[in-house]
């Protein structure tokens, strides 16, 4: 029997912030019991998540990120990250999209969306752009989503067009993305209130209209035929 958790515990963030300031082998090996406890708990809380976003949707895989750094081509070596990330993705070819959530003292947020497609992907969802971009800015421009995600994170962008199309092009906003992903932050005293999870899922929700186009963008061709045999 899965153990549900619906809200966070102060003392993962008190881990998290001490593992900053202590970001070496020798303090996590002494506090290692610590980790592995807070480590349940979360799990215990991404359980809860899949079973709410199963309620509308249908999760396939639970990631959960390592908290061992991969430093082999960085300069920074610290050799742990201080945050605790999860993904979630849907189940099938049909379902498109994924849902993030990070869990850090200070830049707590939940993600969702599709970053750094495959080429042919991105591609695809360029040239849907660029002959109709009006769906895709309609679901951007929708009040609750505009709120709650203001927009495509523009942090990986092309400068000014990507080869085959024109700068000039009145969706280059869009067509220039490299990752079509939006993100919205918490406070710390967010993550620790007993509405938490609420939180978490609502903004989640607001995600499938998007993910509901986008998905039909991605397994369809250019005139609408379905790619899914």
């Amino acid at each position: 029997m899965k153990f549900f958790m619906n809200t966070i515990p102060q003392n993962v963030f008190e881990f998290l912030t001490e593992l900053k300031k202590n970001n070496h082998r020798d303090w996590m090996d002494a506090n290692r019991k610590t980790y592995q406890d807070n480590e349940k708990v979360l799990k215990s809380f991404y359980a809860s998540i899949v079973e709410r976003l199963n309620e509308k949707d249908e999760i396939e895989k639970t990631k959960v990120f390592r908290i061992n750094r991969d430093i082999r081509f960085s300069k920074d070596k610290t050799p742990y990250n201080v945050h605790r990330s999860v993904s979630f993705s849907r189940a099938g070819a049909h379902r498109r999209g994924g849902y993030y959530l990070r869990l850090e003292p200070g830049n707590s947020l939940v993600a969702g969306g599709f970053f750094s497609p495959e080429a042919a992907d991105l591609l695809r969802l360029r040239k849907e752009f660029e002959m109709d971009d009006q769906e895709i800015r309609e679901i951007l421009e929708s009040p609750d989503f505009k709120k709650a995600f203001n927009g495509f994170n523009t942090e990986y962008q092309v400068k000014t067009a990507p080869k085959g199309f024109s700068k000039d092009h009145p969706a280059i906003d869009l067509i220039k993305n490299k990752s079509f992903f939006v993100q919205h932050s918490f406070t710390d005293k967010e993550v620790f209130a007993s509405d938490f999870l609420d939180k978490v899922i609502s903004h989640f929700e607001l995600l499938r209209p998007f993910f509901d186009y986008m998905s039909d963008v991605l397994t369809t061709d250019l005139n609408g035929v379905s790619l899914i045999e």
